[in-house]
């Protein structure tokens, strides 16, 4: 299993270049906490980036992620990496998340999405973000809409981690690759 099979694979089914941003969003986050659990990053890192490439041909429930996991299955990927992007689907009962990568992963992945449409709206872009700020946004019903804020919530809570050190560890994640996310805001550097 190495980075680079898993990035052509996600480009061979991920036109969106908003959807590629995503999934290297929650790989790096995803690599972050490896780290801090002691973990594998690589193999953190590919369940982030690999976690939605099947969204774009199959989006409706259960087909996203059942497809992506046959997938994968057929490419060998490990059983682990599988189950884990199978269990950040809330839909799918027969795959509550059991272990701490699979938790990341639903703890990353909403939240990482989020973190950056507050990134989008700011001049410094992530640069200089704090929790603090993302928790005033998570109020604004009207913004980022589409993201289920009690997803966010929840991620934390079944992490076992702090809301806001949570919101502020994957801010510091994506700061690491803010020009490759479009998140940069204006800065010329």
């Amino acid at each position: 299993m190495q980075r680079d099979a898993a990035l052509a694979l996600m480009h061979e089914y991920t036109a969106s270049e908003s959807l590629r941003r995503h999934m290297l969003a929650v790989e790096v986050a995803m690599q972050h906490y490896a780290r801090n659990y002691g973990e594998d990053p690589e193999r953190w890192g590919i369940v982030g980036l690999l976690h939605d490439f099947d969204y774009e041909r199959w989006p409706d429930p259960p087909d996203h992620p059942l497809q992506g996991a046959a997938i994968l299955g057929e490419l060998g990927y490990p059983d682990d990496v599988i189950y884990a992007i199978k269990s950040h689907a809330d839909y799918l009962e027969d795959c509550p998340r059991l272990s701490t990568m699979d938790k990341a992963l639903y703890a990353c992945d909403e939240l990482a999405g989020f973190i950056t449409a507050c990134a989008m709206v700011r001049p410094d872009g992530i640069h200089g973000m704090r929790a603090k700020s993302v928790r005033k946004k998570m109020k604004a019903k009207g913004f980022a809409a589409a993201v289920p804020r009690e997803d966010l919530i929840r991620g934390a809570e079944d992490l076992g981690v702090d809301l806001n050190e949570h919101i502020q560890f994957v801010i510091d994640a994506l700061t690491t690759l803010a020009t490759e996310l479009g998140i940069d805001g204006n800065r010329s550097d």
